[in-house]
């Protein structure tokens, strides 16, 4: 419903200044909010008006105008982005088909965006390709790689962003208007935010127009809101809020309509100045009417005058459209109806010249070859306000029928063909608002969309909310093989897709919140017990893998081997090779945790494994190459924490060499972690600082944060504070790697970056003097410990309560406190002792700082007999190691081992 463009100016001024700001190179961002109808998108409409030549400032730019809509439009991954693209794209370039995109307008442009992205982003369609075959294959196993698939996303959202701004410095300044942003699709906002982030000093600018208030928040993106609020929050983007037009703005409307000056101040009144208020208002006065027209009570009454002037025919028609959308095929609502499409087409062109409340648009590019015409509701309101005119039961069975309807359009691209994404996301919608009637064909169809957008967009954050609305679908279905075969297809896809952000001992841990569902495990738990209803082996195999999975994150470490354990044994059962290697690699990266010799034993049966069976040597399998990797990287990293340096280091600089061949590198950053561990362990402090300069540029360059990337900034913050005149640098790197690490939350990771950072403050220390600050830095250091010692109750991490007892030990007597460091230091040894040795901890660290401890705590004795213990440790490590110079480097170079073999306690 187009109004005139009155008042205003406040604004304008704001939006032309960012226009001046752009045009010297300085970018920028500005929210126009509004409730619905408040003018927003009559706003950047005058913008873009102005640009068209009427205002010099703006006429020097490149003005890209586009909308995001509701129903379908959250799920159309990378959607808007897709439409900005191609309204820059140069001329060169238009040819073909995409020339035919870009002259598309109305609803959607492009939609499917692989394709689309791949012709207009250099180099992104070989990864797409490389993603989809990762993804697909990940998501067929039911053993996602987890966090190895978001280099794949990172780097298309790297790209993309790339290209954006390729295309703004190659000509003028570009200034994008996007409205309705409430209703964008999760990548187009995380490109969004990419962008928001880098162009400050880029010759790009948006302007968002952003609906508040209920009618806005029907179907709008889940997250928006937050997100935009955290862009003010951390000055990206300034907002301007539409209130109600002056009075003398509604005057000047009345004016424009000929109506009588002293309607002007009833309007005000009645409508407090909203804009789609006056223009319904004044849309119902006719001439002779004066000033005492029957004005409606507020919009929503306005609308349904105009939609109870409609005969029975008409409404019927509209109808059919309301239940589509705010755009609507003929075809569509010609089946719906029950006339012959013939029919619909001609009463829809007279509807539209009689009416006024529906006008012919363009169909989306997608659409282009259907059978059909397209129409677009005037406004929201009166698509809405038609709608809500049907009963719960009419909308479901008009739903069921507009998605029979959709689903016979596919027909066009032949048989076997694929329908557009486009097609899909309003099929399946239509489907989930059907009712039972549906919802066996809605659960299916979500689960396919899910899988779809996860390998072909690498659009994770849409395929998670397909996954829901099919377990949620599922969920309701009558008991039987269709409900538990739908449960597991669901939970296996959402559990995979949500496993980056899984967070222990956390009532939701960072995975797909749905009502009546209580955190991931209760997830995996459903999908077991579905698994088991079916009886069939495959499935109970592959629920029990995930289940042990979440239980990892969820109550620790020893329920988790157990159940990693029971799933070994169940693909055994099965006969499935790559089940029972994918579940053995699992569950020997988990138990050097609990047993490092019974975990070197599993690691060892896995390599046999692979070498033996060829099913498992299959290089195009990214599953396969992935438990492969971790594998053997995870074999190297055992071996070194059993004192075999000499093997771990050829192992992991072979693994590392391999990996850095590979297409996507995906594990690289662990393998390098590792290896720089190693490194450090024998003295080679300068190749681990390269190695871990190389696993954090990797990730820097590939964007986002990442667990791995905290670890290895905290390793570097270790190697930084043994360096003089570095202190200070080494404890800002570790507060980093801290935060990265409560921002990502990987649960293997937490305790590990925690300990290390309590490490470099106990390290760094000493710099400050003796004084407040030097106490300062232990008493921080012992919180940090301590803060791991209580998590370790719960998460059965025996390695990390270890060292925190001695990190806290090691602070206590930095401080002054000898007894109360011999207390942690003999809850150090004690769960030494039980335990044996463990992954990512020196034993004779602990026994020389137990040792120091305990003679400072009045036990010289013990102190004796724990520091022959560690000299006997670093002895039989330096036997494993073939290299009579590396051994001697080993046992004199390594600052530890020289305190040890060279001194006593005390």
């Amino acid at each position: 419903m187009p109004t005139e463009f009155v008042d205003r100016d406040e604004h304008l001024v704001a939006l032309r200044a960012l226009v001046e700001r752009l045009a010297r190179g300085r970018g920028g961002a500005c929210v126009v909010d509004g409730v619905f109808g408040m003018g927003k998108s009559a706003l950047l409409s005058e913008l873009v008006r102005r640009a068209d030549g009427v205002d010099p400032a703006l006429s020097g730019c490149r003005v890209v105008h586009t909308r995001c809509y509701s129903g379908s439009g959250p799920d159309s991954a990378y959607g808007t982005i897709v439409e900005v693209l191609l309204r820059l794209a140069p001329a060169e370039r238009e040819d073909g088909w995409i020339r035919r995109l870009v002259r598309a307008t109305g609803r959607g442009a492009a939609r499917s965006a692989p394709e689309v992205l791949s012709a207009l982003v250099p180099g992104l369609g070989a990864l797409f390709a490389t993603g989809r075959e990762a993804t697909q294959a990940a998501l067929d196993s039911g053993s996602m790689p987890g966090d190895s698939l978001l280099p794949y996303q990172h780097g298309a959202a790297n790209q993309i962003v790339q290209a954006l701004l390729e295309q703004a410095r190659s000509g003028p300044p570009v200034l994008v208007l996007i409205d309705d942003v409430q209703y964008v699709d999760p990548s187009s906002l995380q490109i969004l935010h990419r962008l928001l982030e880098l162009i400050p000093g880029e010759p790009l600018a948006f302007v968002l127009g952003h609906g508040t208030g209920d009618a806005a928040a029907d179907g709008a993106t889940p997250g928006v809101d937050e997100t935009l609020r955290s862009w003010e929050l951390d000055r990206m983007i300034t907002r301007r809020t539409l209130a109600g037009l002056p009075e003398e703005a509604v005057a000047e409307l009345v004016r424009l309509r000929r109506a009588p000056e002293d309607l002007t101040v009833r309007l005000n009144a009645m409508t407090r100045g909203h804009p789609i208020f006056v223009t319904l208002c004044l849309q119902e006065w006719r001439q002779g009417d004066g000033a005492d027209l029957a004005l409606p009570r507020d919009v929503d009454q306005a609308v349904a005058r105009r939609v109870g002037r409609l005969t029975d025919s008409e409404s019927a028609l509209l109808t059919a459209g309301a239940v589509q959308g705010e755009t609507f095929f003929t075809c569509v609502a010609a089946e719906m109806a029950g006339l012959s499409h013939e029919e619909t087409m001609e009463r829809l062109r007279r509807l539209s010249r009689t009416r006024r409340l529906v006008h012919e648009t363009d169909p989306p590019w997608w659409a282009a070859d259907f059978v059909t015409d397209c129409y677009r509701f005037e406004h929201r309101a009166l698509q809405r306000a038609i709608y809500e005119q049907q009963t719960t039961q009419q909308r479901r069975s008009r739903h069921a029928r507009a998605a029979n309807a959709l689903a016979g359009l596919s027909a066009p691209a032949g048989p076997g063909s694929e329908a557009p994404l486009e097609l899909r996301l309003e099929t399946a919608r239509h489907l989930r608002l059907g009712g039972p009637e549906t919802r066996a064909r809605s659960a299916r169809a979500h689960v396919e969309l899910a899988r779809g957008v996860a390998a072909e967009g690498l659009s994770f954050a849409e395929a998670e909310r397909h996954g829901v609305q099919a377990f949620t679908d599922a969920r309701r279905l009558p008991p039987g093989e269709e409900r538990d075969r739908g449960i597991v297809a669901a939970v296996e896809l959402l559990l995979s897709l949500t496993e980056v952000r899984w967070r222990g001992q956390h009532q939701q841990t960072g995975g797909p919140h749905i009502e009546g569902v209580d955190g991931i495990d209760a997830l995996a738990a459903e999908a077991e017990r579905a698994a088991a209803r079916r009886g069939d082996p495959e499935l109970i195999a592959r629920t029990t893998l995930l289940r042990g999975k979440t239980l990892l994150a969820t109550r620790g470490l020893h329920p988790s081997l157990e159940k990693l354990r029971e799933a070994v044994e169940r693909a055994r059962e099965c006969g499935d090779a790559v089940g029972l290697f994918v579940a053995t690699v699992e569950y020997g990266r988990q138990l050097p945790k609990s047993d490092l010799a019974a975990g070197l034993a599993e690691l060892r049966e896995a390599e046999r494994m692979y070498a033996s069976e060829p099913r498992l040597g299959d290089a195009r399998d990214p599953v396969l190459q992935h438990a492969r990797n971790l594998g053997e990287m995870q074999l190297g990293i055992t071996l070194y924490d059993s004192g075999h340096l000499g093997e771990a280091r050829d192992r992991l600089l072979r693994c590392v060499d391999r990996l850095r061949t590979e297409t996507l590198q995906a594990e690289l950053p662990i393998a390098l972690n590792y290896l720089a561990q190693v490194h450090i362990a024998l003295g080679e402090e300068d190749s681990a600082a390269e190695v871990l300069s190389e696993a954090l540029a990797f990730e820097e360059e590939r964007g986002a944060e990442s667990g791995w990337h905290a670890y290895n900034t905290a390793l570097r913050a270790l190697l930084l504070s043994r360096v003089p005149g570095r202190q200070a640098e080494a404890r800002a790197l570790a507060g980093r790697a801290w935060e990265e690490t409560l921002h990502t939350w990987l649960v293997n990771l937490v305790p590990i970056v925690r300990n290390l950072t309590a490490e470099v403050l106990i390290e760094t220390a000493a710099s400050e003097g003796p004084g407040s600050a030097e106490r300062a830095l232990l008493e921080e250091a012992h919180r940090l410990a301590e803060r791991t010692c209580e998590e370790v109750r719960s998460t059965g991490m025996a390695r990390s309560g270890i060292a925190a007892h001695t990190l806290r030990a090691r602070a206590l007597l930095r401080g002054g406190h000898p007894a109360a460091a011999a207390w942690q230091a003999r809850e150090a040894l004690r769960i030494l002792d039980e335990k044996g040795d463990m992954p990512a901890l020196r034993t004779e660290e602990v026994l020389y700082h137990a040792a120091l401890a305990l003679d400072a705590g009045g036990a010289p004795e013990d102190a004796r007999a724990l520091l022959a213990r560690a000299r006997a440790e670093v002895e039989r490590k330096a036997g494993h190691l073939a290299d009579p110079a590396r051994r001697e480097r080993f046992r004199t170079a390594v600052p530890l081992n020289r305190l040890i073999l060279g001194t006593g306690a005390g």
